[in-house]
């Protein structure tokens, strides 16, 4: 008597549009990591840089090992810094070693 009749729709419940959809979480990370990680250390990178261009003879430093010397020469062509860190005591160090400018009043000399 009566004939079941079906609808045509989409099939499984797939809907359009999913290119964006499917894209936008990794968008979404890859510009948090940018944010939050890449830029801040590319940030840092270059203040570190600048700083190692602005060294002067004269000026306190510390370096990544901790230790502190004034800067009492140059070899710019092998970019080796000379340090006196006591009375007739001098290394050289890799102008890279140098962590930063010590102010004064942050490290008392004795």
């Amino acid at each position: 008597m009566f004939e079941t009749a079906y609808a045509m729709g989409t099939q499984g419940g797939q809907q359009g549009g999913g290119g964006l959809m499917l894209w936008l979480p990794w968008i979404l990370i890859i510009a948090v990591f940018y944010l939050l990680l890449i830029r801040p250390q590319q940030k840092r990178q270059k203040e570190h840089k600048t700083m190692l261009e602005n060294l002067r003879k004269g000026d306190r430093v510390v370096t990544n090992s901790g230790m502190f010397g004034t800067i009492v020469g140059f070899n710019e062509k092998e970019d080796i810094v000379v340090l006196k860190i006591a009375e007739e005591v001098k290394i050289e160090l890799l102008k890279s070693s140098i962590a930063g400018r010590v102010q004064k009043g942050e490290q008392e000399s004795k």
